[in-house]
Parts: structure tokens; sequence; C-alpha cells
């Protein structure tokens, strides 16, 4: 009996480039390089947010210690206190001796004794900065109130109605309030993309360039045709970078959430992190494909830059406005059309998305136009990539690449 042996001008285009795909998944993730990459990227994303939830955790308490005469300054301390963003806690003490020892131990950050209206500041070296001011004011306020006294009135009478007197402003324009959720949520959906489409983009263009320039591509197109080459590879590393996202995206959440970086009721993570999952699949078949086929024009690494430099500037300028501009005024008209030119909207749209400011209208039509896009996208790369990708030595011109041999 003689055997069949399967080859893949024997099977259709959907199993080729699937057998193409599954090489490269393969191989990259039994790299070395690719388990290193993810888990120090992860690394940074988890201890990047877990700073940031110290260095915006609330600060400690500072006592206090008050003597008999000062006990009354008590509560007007501790809301100064909390109005100045400080956590301040006034604790009795017996008498003045017993204040300055809190002090001298560490245990008080300073003492006040005397009387509300004329007291002294005890502290062990110098009195904080921050806390100038409030002592001021509390005593200005303990001044007024024993003013008032003398002359009849009721301090906490005059108190209230001078707190009461507030400005009525009225704003034309007002600028919408940001919540630190949402500022946060639309740093990390920018970053992470960014990192992600760019890393994944260049992986696929120095595939191209390394099969290329070691001849193996010639092997390959003995078997199979140039477009299914490319796609199998673009398809095979954009799973590769999609299971990379997850991961990140996966880590950030979790970390935002176990910290208390994000109030999971103002701001739906689950939401923002599909979308950037979404986007990213789009974002990354536009750039691959079009990275692919530049790659293709040259024959060593390190002219790669050369031919891959527009594209990534058409990454990197939407990337720097998505994280300043975008972050700070998501409703500027500039970040608005940005979020539906492609190439610029798989940046920006998710930052847009996690700030709480594109309506979900917004994001299906851009998400159209750039998906509309892909098709063009891939007929021109293969064109380039399957005229250049067998000529070898100098670089191949754009305009003969784009003719057929």
């Amino acid at each position: 009996m003689s055997g069949t042996v399967t080859t893949p001008d024997r099977l259709g285009a959907g199993a080729t480039i699937r057998l193409v795909a599954g090489r490269e998944i393969t191989t990259r993730l039994r790299s070395k390089s690719f388990r290193l990459i993810t888990g120090l990227l992860l690394l940074l994303v988890v201890g990047g947010g877990v700073a940031l939830h110290l260095a915006t955790a609330s600060p400690s308490t500072k006592q206090i210690a008050l003597v008999p005469g000062t006990a009354a300054l008590g509560p007007a301390l501790e809301a100064a206190g909390t109005a100045s963003g400080q956590h301040l806690s006034a604790v009795p003490v017996a008498d003045d001796a017993a204040a300055r020892a809190k002090v001298q131990d560490g245990t008080a950050a300073l003492a006040l004794t005397g009387t509300p209206a004329q007291f002294a500041v005890v502290v062990k070296t110098r009195l904080d900065p921050s806390l100038t001011a409030l002592l001021t004011e509390v005593r200005r306020q303990a001044a007024l109130s024993a003013a008032i006294t003398q002359l009849g009135g009721d301090p906490a009478a005059v108190a209230k109605q001078v707190a009461g007197a507030t400005l009525d402003v009225q704003a034309l324009q007002p600028t919408p309030e940001r919540d630190a959720a949402q500022i946060i949520a639309g740093s990390l959906a920018g970053i992470l993309l960014f990192i992600a489409l760019q890393t994944g983009a260049q992986l696929v263009a120095q595939g191209v360039v390394e099969e290329k320039s070691s001849r193996v591509v010639e092997l390959l197109l003995a078997a199979i045709r140039p477009w299914q080459l490319m796609a199998g590879k673009v398809i095979g590393i954009g799973v590769i970078g999609l299971i990379q996202v997850v991961v990140l995206v996966a880590g950030a959440a979790g970390t935002a959430t176990a910290t208390g970086l994000v109030d999971p009721s103002k701001i739906g993570l689950g939401a923002t992190a599909a979308w950037a999952l979404v986007w990213f699949v789009v974002g990354f078949a536009g750039y691959a494909v079009v990275l692919a086929a530049l790659a293709a024009l040259v024959s060593r690494q390190e002219d790669v830059g050369s031919v891959t430099a527009p594209v990534v500037m058409l990454m990197v300028v939407p990337y720097m406005l998505g994280i300043t501009l975008g972050v700070q005024d998501p409703t500027s008209p500039v970040i608005v059309w940005l979020s539906f030119v492609p190439f610029a909207s798989p940046i920006v749209m998710p930052i847009r998305v996690a700030m709480g400011t594109a309506p979900t209208w917004e994001v299906l039509v851009s998400l159209a136009i750039s998906t509309a896009l892909i098709p063009v996208l891939v007929w021109g790369a293969g064109r380039i990539y399957s005229n250049a990708v067998v000529r070898m030595g100098a670089r191949v011109r754009l305009r003969d690449a784009l003719h057929s041999v």
C-alpha cells in the first residue's frame, strides 16, 4: 500500500496559515526571552501599582498633646487638619510636663500649652512647615473667639455665620471633574497598549528580516505562497501579543482593585479591559501587516529601523498625545478627532473609554472605520511582501515592490 503525505501545497489557504501561525506560537512560547519579558512587564505593572498606592496612601496620623488649658482646641485642630489633607489627632495630657515628655519620646508631633487664645507650641527640634499655617489660623480663630466672648457675643454663632459665607461661582463652561480612578485607568490603558502594539509589531518586522536574511524564506516559499506566510506570521505573533496583553491587563486590574487605586463603583474595569483587548487586536492587525511588508524591503536587521520608522511615528505621536492631553482633557477636539483616525484610534480610543468620555456609538463607529481599513492594508501589504521578500541584497524600492516581479 502506498501512503500519502499531506504537504502545505495540498492544504487549503486557511490550514496553511494555521500551520505557520502555530509554528510562530510554539516557537515564541518556548522562548526564554518571551517568558522573561512578559514576567518583567508584569512585575513592572504590579510594582508600579503598589508604588502608586503607597505614594497616594493616606498620610500617617500626627498626635498633638493638649494640656487642660488647650484641650478645647482639639476639635478645631482635627477639623483644620482634615481640611488641609492632614491627619491630626488631639491627645489630652495631665500637664505641661506630660506634654513635653510625649514630644520628647516622639509619641506626639508637638504639644500646645497655655490657653486657647495664647498657646505655646512645643516641638522636639523644629515645627513642621505644613503645620505652621494651620496652627497660625487656629490661633487667630481662638483669639477672635476670645474677643467675641469679651464683647458679650456667641463665638459659635459667629463661626457658623462666617463658615456659611461662601462664593457663588457660575461657570459658563464648567470643566468636568475627573476621578482619580479614571485618570489611572486611562494612563494604564494607553501605556500598556502602546508597549504591546509596538513590541508585537516590531517582532513581526524582525521575524520577516530574520527569515529573509537567513534564506529560510526561500525554503518556506517553495511550499506555500508569500501572503500565506505573512498572514500566518502576523496571526501567530498576534496571538502571542494578545496573551501578553491579557496577562498585563489582568495584573494591572487586579493590582488596582486589591490596593484600592480604583473604585469599581466609579469605573467599569471589566468593560475597560475588554475594550483594551479588542483594540489591541484591531491595532495589531493594522500595524503588523504594514510593518511586515516594509520589513520585506530590506535584507539586514540593521536596516529595519529605516523602513519602519514612519509607521512607528504613527504609533508614538497618538501615544504621547493620549497619555498627556487625553488624560488631562479627554473631551479635547484633538483627542476626539484622533480617536476616529486609523492607527491612532487603537491607542487613543481606549483612553477615552477608560476616562468615561466615549459614548458606545463613538467607540463602535471608530472600530468600524479601523476594521474596514484592515482588508485594504492586507491586500497592499501582501502585494509588497510577495514581491519584495524574495529579493535579496540591496533595499527594494517601495514603488518596485508594488509591481509584479
